[in-house]
């Protein structure tokens, strides 16, 4: 957004391959405003709202298909307590579903459609807004030390941490989720949008990719540890996959990954302005929900300084 508005901007990447350690590769990518706001705070489906415009005049292969949120029948119960803790919802019938979503309309007998709603790739959308800052004059500095930026960023106006849960020595309040995920291809199971499936202790996701490949996320797990996805987190994505469709059962298996989000106690993100320094961080599950949004009120804070309009009082000042 800063090298559209004419800014010269140079990223600073620690990785030998670019974003390789980035949590944004392992995310669901769904910009779902409604059906976040089951859990989250209010602001966060104001914005959401505002950053799926914001997607969409950036990318245009971003899916609007909607969302589906399903529920076994014996969890209906938690589908009605979804349905009364969202927006922008519509109810669907066996006949609706059929039209909609075939592959589902032998596994749930209704469901409720955010019609509205999108979702990303995350790998290709990640390599177009390279691309695009690339075209727009941004410049690479690869293979930096995490606590280096100060270093070489020296002839910078202002510096943007953006590290995530690598700036927890400079956040002490921030905090890790770890989330896991597993990525399956099928030939027998075609879904045009992301379904979610409710369940009292493991609500989890199903995101189509295309070609036949789907990425089942994610867990919520209050911990910093890195590493391998758990057997017993495996056993629950593997589970939901097969509880959405059982010919997921035949599905192969592409790989494993996990990551941890960065998060403020309150879940909600922060831009912290500490003279030219300014971190952006704590998006939570949020963040390609709301990254456009933190892009924009960061953008506006460099070119008007205290003046920026702040609707959702993100931005804090330190001195």
């Amino acid at each position: 957004m800063l090298a559209q508005r004419g800014h010269r901007v140079q990223l600073v990447e620690t990785a030998p391959r670019l974003f390789e350690h980035a949590a944004s590769y392992r995310a669901g990518a769904m910009i779902a405003p409604y059906c976040e706001a089951e859990a989250a705070e209010a602001v966060v489906q104001q914005a959401g709202l505002e950053a799926l415009r914001l997607w969409q005049a950036v990318l245009p292969e971003l899916a609007v298909n909607g969302t589906l949120v399903v529920a076994a029948p014996r969890d209906q119960g938690e589908l009605q307590r979804f349905k009364r803790l969202t927006q922008g919802h519509e109810t669907l019938t066996h006949k609706d579903l059929q039209a909609l979503e075939p592959d589902l309309a032998g596994q749930f007998a209704t469901a409720l459609f955010y019609r509205e709603e999108g979702h990303l790739s995350p790998g290709p959308a990640m390599r177009r807004l390279i691309a695009t800052f690339k075209a727009h004059g941004g410049e690479f500095i690869e293979r930096v030390e995490a606590d280096g930026c100060n270093d070489v960023l020296t002839d910078g106006d202002y510096i943007l941490d953006c590290r995530g849960i690598f700036a927890k020595k400079q956040l002490p309040d921030l905090r890790g989720v770890r989330g896991e995920l597993v990525y399956i291809r099928s030939r027998e199971v075609t879904l045009r949008r992301p379904v979610r499936l409710l369940h009292p202790r493991f609500p989890l996701y199903i995101v189509p990719h295309g070609k036949g490949t789907y990425m089942v996320g994610a867990t919520m797990i209050e911990s910093e540890a890195e590493g391998p996805v758990t057997l017993r987190s495996a056993l629950q994505l593997l589970s939901a996959a097969y509880a959405v469709h059982p010919a997921f059962a035949e599905a192969e298996i592409c790989g494993f990954a996990s990551g941890v989000r960065p998060a403020f106690p309150d879940n909600l993100p922060k831009i912290i302005v500490r003279g030219n320094y300014i971190h952006i961080n704590g998006l939570y599950r949020h963040g390609f929900l709301l990254a456009p949004v933190l892009a924009r009120q960061v953008a506006d804070f460099i070119e008007q300084g205290r003046a920026v309009s702040d609707p959702y009082h993100w931005i804090k000042y330190e001195e």
